[in-house]
């Protein structure tokens, strides 16, 4: 079982001889939005059986990155979302399924547990139509859990289940993170509440605004290193992996 964060919210989750995607964003630049460190993901990355989608915003649904899949890679995506985001209809080559919180999907000897988030899931600008922020739990050699974006909601641990590894957004492309994200502090304490074997901090230091260097750059550096020291101290038993971008970890599984 091995985990490689390639930078913000995508990551590659093997498993039993399966390769799953997160949230595949392989540009440079995304709208005002600039690529500040790691480079981007190499063609292998776009290698996968199943792509996971969490939600609808560009830095997570992108599709010029979609585009990039082969011919025939099941596209997990939120219910809703074809209708919210008509360029998928020209994916029309990917097999697109469209998934809620309670349902599975077996790729091979996996199966992919679809659970809730607490976020805004549209498709920004902000529009009528609806779709749920979703998290996903990957059930193979190991369970492992890939949070997309979200806040703490109460219930978390119990959807989520029993925990070998937890992806985990620790920050943001932007200064200022409202409660439906996870920030160093946030996540340390969902980490407590989920409690696997080890855990992935991702979703930071990747993109930042064009122009905005500057502006808080804390909150671009050190959200890894944060959340590292706030673990320690909430949830000391779990194994971090603070992970650079494009390596690789095989972590620590109980079954």
């Amino acid at each position: 079982m091995e985990i490689t964060w390639w930078g913000h919210a995508t990551c590659t989750v093997e498993d039993s001889g399966v390769r799953l995607l997160t949230d595949p964003v392989f540009a440079r630049r995304l709208a005002h939005l600039r690529r500040r460190r790691g480079a981007p993901p190499p063609a292998r990355a776009a290698v996968a059986d199943a792509v996971l989608v969490s939600h609808l915003h560009a830095d997570h649904l992108h599709l010029p990155s979609l585009a990039r899949l082969a011919a025939g890679t099941r596209l997990l995506v939120p219910k809703g979302a074809v209708r919210a985001v008509p360029g998928l209809r020209r994916l029309a080559r990917l097999d697109v399924v469209e998934v809620g919180p309670g349902d599975s999907e077996k790729v091979g000897p996996v199966t992919v547990r679809v659970v809730p988030a607490l976020h805004d899931g549209r498709r920004m600008p902000v529009g009528p139509r609806r779709s749920p922020a979703l998290g996903f739990v990957v059930d193979g050699q190991a369970r492992t859990y890939f949070a997309g974006d979200t806040g703490l909601f109460d219930t978390m641990a119990e959807e989520v289940g029993p925990l070998d590894v937890a992806l985990l957004p620790v920050g943001g492309w932007g200064p200022g993170l409202g409660h439906h994200h996870l920030d160093a502090t946030r996540a340390a304490e969902a980490l407590r509440r989920l409690a696997p074997a080890s855990a992935v901090p991702v979703h930071y230091g990747t993109y930042w605004p064009i122009g905005m260097d500057a502006v808080r750059p804390h909150e671009f550096h050190s959200p890894g290193d944060e959340f590292v020291r706030k673990a320690a101290v909430r949830a000391p038993e779990v194994r971090i992996h603070l992970l650079d971008h494009g390596q690789s970890v095989r972590p620590e599984v109980r079954r």
